[in-house]
């Protein structure tokens, strides 16, 4: 178990001059969400802050990279992945790109892609995918493993269970934790009570003043268009965002806001 130091504080993840943008489940509109490839392509992107992804536990307890409880919208599998194991997962197929075929992958072989970009800055937002269905031990689990590869600095975890934050927060005082809500107010009053040090609010969901948010993060999520549905075309207004308080976006085409 990976416990906490006497000394360790708090520690936030401050913003710069610009807006921070991140590769929501990798390069998630134009390549298969929460793939290797998706998460490879958004590794490439100049600029990029970080990368956000799901975890979810199998039915034999290792970690996997997946959105949605169900293997059913994102792959040609039906039932929960916690009913598969990791040997039964790797036989379901995602369909990519001009006919070839990702997996949903370990959270293993997430951290060997992105490894040497971590080290040289990049951060990776893991969401422990526990509201609906409470793994039991991932936090442990997490933690041990991104510890183990030393890592810790380069990582922060969110998640819409409060709970699931605080146990995070005993374990690992220095650990940087973002609480999830659909309103930027539900997401600061469970900060108060969870250990949280940023806000992860929906972007729609922003019902609080500007000055009220100062000196948190505030990153907002965003839904919409997802591979392999075609994108709408239109960029967001981000200095409008930042005016509301919001300080990092989590984008499904980051690579069109970095790459001009």
């Amino acid at each position: 178990m990976y416990t906490e130091k006497p000394e360790q504080r708090f520690r936030i993840i401050k913003r710069g001059k610009k807006m921070n943008i991140w590769a929501h489940r990798g390069c998630s509109q134009n390549y298969p969400e929460n793939t290797l490839l998706a998460f490879q392509k958004a590794a490439e992107i100049p600029g990029l802050t970080g990368i956000e992804l799901d975890i979810q536990l199998t039915k034999d307890n290792h970690m996997v990279v997946c959105h949605d409880e169900r293997v059913d919208r994102t792959t040609d599998g039906i039932g929960q992945v916690g009913g598969y194991t990791l040997a039964e997962l790797r036989k379901l197929r995602i369909s990519g790109n001009n006919g070839t075929w990702e997996k949903i992958p370990t959270i293993q072989e997430v951290v060997d892609l992105l490894e040497e970009r971590m080290k040289a800055g990049l951060l990776l937002n893991i969401e422990l995918k526990n509201s609906i269905i409470p793994y039991e031990g991932m936090e442990e689990k997490i933690l041990e493993y991104i510890h183990s590869r030393g890592l810790g600095k380069q990582v922060v975890y969110s998640s819409f269970y409060a709970k699931s934050l605080e146990k995070i927060r005993e374990m690992d005082g220095e650990a940087s934790i973002g609480v999830l809500d659909g309103r930027v107010s539900d997401c600061l009053y469970k900060l108060k009570g969870c250990g949280a040090d940023a806000l992860h609010p929906f972007w729609q969901g922003m019902d609080l003043p500007a000055k009220r948010l100062q000196g948190y993060s505030v990153r907002a999520w965003f839904t919409g268009h997802l591979y392999p549905e075609k994108p709408t075309g239109t960029l967001l207004d981000l200095a409008e965002l930042e005016k509301k308080g919001i300080t990092d976006v989590f984008l499904n085409e980051a690579e069109r806001y970095l790459q001009g």
